[in-house]
């Protein structure tokens, strides 16, 4: 592949640079927070929808995530310890699911998130570098996954990730299933290491939440 200088005759990086990079950014990492919006495609009846939120991550051993959906309707998801708990105000009612059982699929997703190990990442998907792309003023390197496991590609075809040549994290991820729709994930206003609670990473539903188990 043949790689011209950008502006300034300093050269793209490439694919090994940038999976460095995003090691040692995972290695700072210990939590995060973003703006968050979720664009939905349906190709065959041409529908997009989209949500808009804000993300928590904490890293760890198991990493914890709280994303509270604002538009269009307001909804608080809790991702912890093989366990994902959806509070919906509106009829205040907590649902909640047992993820053991795809413990292995949500290990895999892990990694496409914030304090990932590229060398795990590695493991599951065949990685390729396809250029340098302005995001709304940040300039990102965007890499092409193509799922190895059998129980990922059956969900998505390949994936594309736009990385942040600033912080070295996810500025945007777009998803193919293999009846051809998609959706993106788009982060914004990332901050990093901004000494979270314990208590952002619990539920605290209005009194007389009514519990259901999912599954």
């Amino acid at each position: 592949m043949v790689r011209f200088p950008r502006h300034g005759g300093k050269l793209p990086p490439d694919l090994s640079e940038i999976l460095n990079r995003m090691n040692e950014a995972s290695k700072r990492l210990r939590n995060l927070t973003a703006d968050i919006e979720y664009t939905k495609v349906t190709v065959l009846v041409n529908d997009t929808s989209k949500e808009k939120g804000r993300l928590f991550f904490r890293k760890g051993k198991t990493p914890e995530v709280r994303i509270e959906m604002e538009q269009p309707g307001s909804r608080i998801i809790l991702l912890k310890h093989n366990r994902a708990e959806i509070y919906l105000p509106k009829i205040n009612q907590v649902q909640e699911y047992n993820l053991e059982q795809k413990s292995d699929l949500l290990e895999e997703f892990q990694f496409l998130s914030f304090g990932s190990e590229t060398a795990e990442l590695k493991k599951s998907y065949d990685l390729r570098y396809l250029k340098e792309e302005d995001l709304d003023g940040d300039l990102t390197a965007v890499l092409e996954l193509i799922p190895r496991k059998a129980g990922i590609a059956a969900l998505f075809t390949k994936i594309h990730m736009w990385v942040s040549e600033d912080s070295w994290l996810p500025a945007q991820q777009q998803f193919f299933e293999p009846g051809g729709d998609y959706w993106i994930a788009r982060y914004r206003s990332v901050k990093v290491n901004m000494g979270l609670s314990p208590s952002t990473f619990e539920l605290h539903p209005a009194a007389g939440a009514k519990r259901v188990k999912m599954n």
